[in-house]
């Protein structure tokens, strides 16, 4: 298997850990991958259209970042998908020269592989311009390139032929897998992961001071973007549907930047929820407590402002439930990291393969708000069924522990070197052309 003396790790990401470039999983994905790889000793550089406010080099738990675009960025300050065109012709045209010269000729030099993750629809074009300018540099055998599928987005204007034949193509669960097929691709499955921080232990107290903050005995949480795939009018009508029946449930949610956010906050007041946005920043348990108990028991609260990881966990934990009940869910990010923090995942029945239902989860099969109405009410009038799920979800999340996921792509990438023609002697060092 690959050791840091015989690999390092490039990965290219639109996403990557900064604010300004975060706006789903992949930021996420890509900032735990990397500092994971880098934790076991691979040299690790992530390159991502970062804030532009920031240094392009930075050291960062042990991952070399490089925030490209720059100058495009502090013309689009809205986010990394503000002039996501122009953003994405500067990637392909302008970092595949920047590798060749500070990555791989000195990762040549020192006899090492180099392995390039690219991430999602914007880095495909990329991915075949680096491929053919390593063959011009003689370089191409010491670079195994993968290119990674977390979503659909972008399918319809990727050249399958030619990225299938300069890289080796990945997903993060057989659902993508079996979507892709239709695109003449058959890729490897690698799922995503957690850090293992995720499984820590949290803070009794702000849990407890969460749960106790929203009143009810039914808080739901949902986060994500605002997307149709969400589900967030299921979700809604659930609670709706609860309180016509008596019990107070309530609704914490964070959404995106999303158009279609305004579609679901005006549903949500046609079906007589009473929203409250909550813009106030949210630092710790305090400020959820805060907008929990500062909106008069608001049926639906709005958070307005970013939350930090270690919140969001708290929130998972104290909650009723998750609701990442989507329609279209390539792998579910946010029901694993819910399962993580000990918290009851409401989760689709899609790409979410880490959910067994009612084992370790409850699985939603269908649109019908009753369905989540129902199983929400299941989980507050049964609290050894909320227990055990609970202890099981904590439990089996460990399994996604991003060491174990690496552990699979190392032992992966032997035979993606054989299908690129990286060729690496039996010990694993590499074997160094003789001109």
């Amino acid at each position: 298997m690959f050791s840091p003396r015989t690999l390092e790790i490039v990965m290219v990401s639109f996403e990557g850990p900064d604010q300004y470039s975060q706006a789903g999983g992949l930021g996420v994905r890509a900032r735990e991958l990397c500092r994971a790889l880098a934790a076991r000793g691979f040299t690790t550089t992530l390159v991502f259209v970062g804030d532009p406010s920031k240094p392009m080099t930075e050291e960062d738990a042990g991952v070399r970042l490089v925030r490209w675009c720059q100058d495009l960025s502090r013309r689009t300050l809205a986010g990394v998908y503000e002039g996501e065109w122009e953003k994405l012709a500067e990637l392909s045209r302008t970092l595949p020269p920047y590798l060749v010269e500070h990555v791989f000729k000195p990762a040549a030099s020192a006899g090492r592989v180099v392995a390039v993750l690219c991430e999602e629809w914007h880095t495909a074009r990329f991915c075949h311009v680096l491929s053919d300018m390593l063959h011009r540099e003689g370089l191409r055998d010491r670079a195994v390139l993968l290119w990674n599928a977390n979503n659909d987005f972008g399918f319809g204007g990727i050249d399958w032929g030619a990225l299938n034949f300069v890289s080796s193509v990945t997903t993060v669960s057989k659902y993508m897998k079996h979507l892709m097929w239709q695109y003449g691709v058959n890729p490897v499955v690698i799922p995503n992961g957690i850090p293992e921080s995720a499984l820590g232990k949290l803070d009794k107290r702000a849990v407890g001071a969460i749960r106790a903050a929203a009143g009810t005995p039914c808080l739901t949480f949902k986060i994500g973007r605002f997307s149709p795939d969400k589900r967030w009018h299921q979700a809604l009508g659930a609670v709706a549907e609860l309180r016509s029946e008596g019990l107070p449930a309530r609704l914490l949610m964070r959404g995106g930047i999303e158009p279609f956010g305004a579609q679901v906050l005006s549903f949500a007041r046609s079906i007589g929820l009473t929203v409250v946005d909550w813009y106030e920043p949210i630092e710790d348990a305090s400020g959820v407590v805060a907008a929990l108990a500062g909106t008069n028991g608001a049926e639906v609260v709005n958070l307005g402002r970013f939350l930090p990881d270690a919140v969001i966990a708290e929130i998972n934990a104290a909650a009723t439930a998750v609701l990442a009940n989507s329609r279209h869910e390539p792998f579910g990010l946010v029901g694993l990291e819910a399962m993580a923090a000990g918290g009851i995942a409401m989760v689709g029945a899609t790409g979410e393969e880490y959910a067994r239902p009612y084992g370790n989860a409850v699985v939603i099969e269908t649109d019908d708000p009753a369905e989540v109405a129902s199983a929400l009410r299941g989980l507050v009038e049964q609290p050894a069924l909320a227990r055990r799920l609970r202890e099981a979800a904590r439990r089996d999340a460990a399994d996604f522990a991003w060491p174990l996921v690496i552990d699979g792509l190392l032992e992966r990438l032997r035979f993606m070197c054989m299908h690129q023609r990286v060729v690496t002697p039996p010990d694993g060092a590499v074997r160094i052309r003789r001109h």
